[in-house]
């Protein structure tokens, strides 16, 4: 048995620090039934409990939507993309981001329906065979988010299940417990680790990061596409798609920041996700993030050199208005930290890090509500200007939703290797085959 192997299924079946996670899991439980009261109540009342008003029809509820979305972009980056690209430093990293991506597309996923007013009647964007002949609308903007959450959700949990399926196999085989051999082999699928089935492993897997990494940009850029094809002065630029897939990978790589360095202290990690990995997060960081401020650069450059006046007045209204909080609140914490990463000794602290991710994360938020209100508040019409502001049941929520992030990524952390054992052993025979060789 390896170091590496032994160390990390040794977590889910003997797991560290139970009582921590236990306490963990309470808080989560309780944001958990906090969404479900909210969501209870918005089906009774109906979406009139939330603070949508004409003109902002579109409050955080779509904010928190793109935010959540935007969140679960890096885990694809890093795992499909590095994958692809042989490299074998993301081996550390791209279990726990990946289930990260899923129960953030998850999140995300539900505001759309929530959204409805008839959450209940949600597969009726699906195109299928009904009696009376009907169809989705396809121009219309709920029915592009239905194909792109749901394609992004399902390969995002096929590439996930398919690569940590033969950890699950050394679980299984370590296990001593009747109920989880019985609990892994039925995940493991009957995995025996013979040459055939690492032959088809392989090819299955990199297949789905082939497919996926194209949906990363394909998503967002039909996020962005929401706003960009109205004719609504702020949204109506082509500059959208890239802003929105760079700014999604800029959060994204901004939270998987914070969880690789809570991981690692909670589980004793240091060997595994060790200095180097924090190092690579914070250029990874740093890199979107410069990319996102260009995007910011590129907009206001776009505005003025336009010089459309209804454009211009959006502008002033984003810096001087009554949101401008929300464009200078995205500005602050989103640049002014990152520039710290400059530093490889700040990249490289795990308090610094996970401070400046956090920001980013808050940032990227502030973001999100500025594009919305500050576009919306002050339509063409004079007669149709008016304030928007979040009702208590849209917070609660929001706060609500973290526990259906937190809950589900809380059991995979109990129950399930957080770090790909088998790829982490294969580097490392890697690295001393070179080594003897070299």
């Amino acid at each position: 048995m390896t170091d590496a192997t032994a160390k990390i299924t040794r977590i889910p079946l003997a797991y560290p620090q139970q009582r921590n996670w236990a306490l963990l899991f309470g808080g989560a439980c309780a944001l958990l039934l906090l969404f479900l009261v909210s969501a209870g109540v918005l089906f009774w009342w109906g979406v009139g409990v939330w603070g949508n008003d004409i003109p902002v029809n579109w409050g955080i509820a779509i904010s928190n939507y793109i935010w959540w979305l935007g969140i679960g972009h890096a885990g694809t980056l890093i795992s499909a993309m590095l994958l692809l690209l042989n490299a074998h430093w993301r081996n550390s990293l791209n279990r726990f981001a990946e289930a990260m991506t899923l129960f953030a597309v998850v999140c995300a996923g539900l505001y759309p329906i929530l959204h409805l007013g008839r959450p209940w009647l949600f597969y009726w964007m699906a195109p299928y065979p009904n009696t009376m002949g009907l169809w989705p609308q396809f121009k219309s903007p709920l029915t592009w988010d239905f194909f792109a959450v749901l394609t992004y959700l399902t390969v995002s949990v096929l590439f996930w299940y398919i690569g940590i399926v033969p950890d699950l196999a050394a679980v299984r085989d370590r296990a001593k417990a009747r109920w989880a051999q019985v609990f892994y082999g039925v995940a493991a699928l009957g995995w025996r680790g013979q040459a055939t089935h690492w032959m088809r492993w392989r090819q299955a897997y990199r297949l789905t990061a082939a497919i996926a990494v194209p949906l990363v940009v394909s998503v967002h850029s039909e996020i962005s596409l929401l706003f960009a094809a109205g004719p609504i002065p702020g949204w109506n630029s082509t500059v959208f798609p890239p802003y929105f897939v760079l700014g999604a990978a800029f959060s994204g790589f901004a939270v998987v920041s914070m969880i690789a360095v809570a991981l690692r202290h909670a589980l004793g990690l240091e060997r595994l996700v060790t200095a180097r990995h924090l190092d690579l997060l914070g250029k990874l960081l740093l890199a979107t993030g410069l990319m996102t401020a260009y995007g910011y650069l590129a907009e206001v450059f776009d505005t003025l050199y336009g010089g459309d006046p209804q454009e211009l007045q959006t502008l002033a209204d984003r810096l001087t208005g009554a949101y401008a909080w929300s464009y200078w609140g995205a500005v602050l914490c989103n640049f002014l930290p990152l520039q710290l990463l400059w530093s490889r000794r700040v990249r490289r602290h795990p308090a610094l890090l996970f401070a400046i991710g956090l920001s980013v994360a808050i940032g990227m938020w502030f973001e999100r509500f500025m594009l919305l209100v500050t576009t919306l508040y002050r339509d063409y019409l004079v007669s149709s200007w008016g304030d928007y502001a979040p009702s208590f049941w849209e917070w609660s929520l929001f706060a609500g939703m973290f526990g259906v992030f937190l809950v589900p990524f809380l059991l995979f952390v109990r129950f399930l290797p957080v770090i790909s054992a088998f790829e982490v052993e294969e580097t490392r025979h890697e690295e001393r085959q070179e080594a003897r060789h070299g």
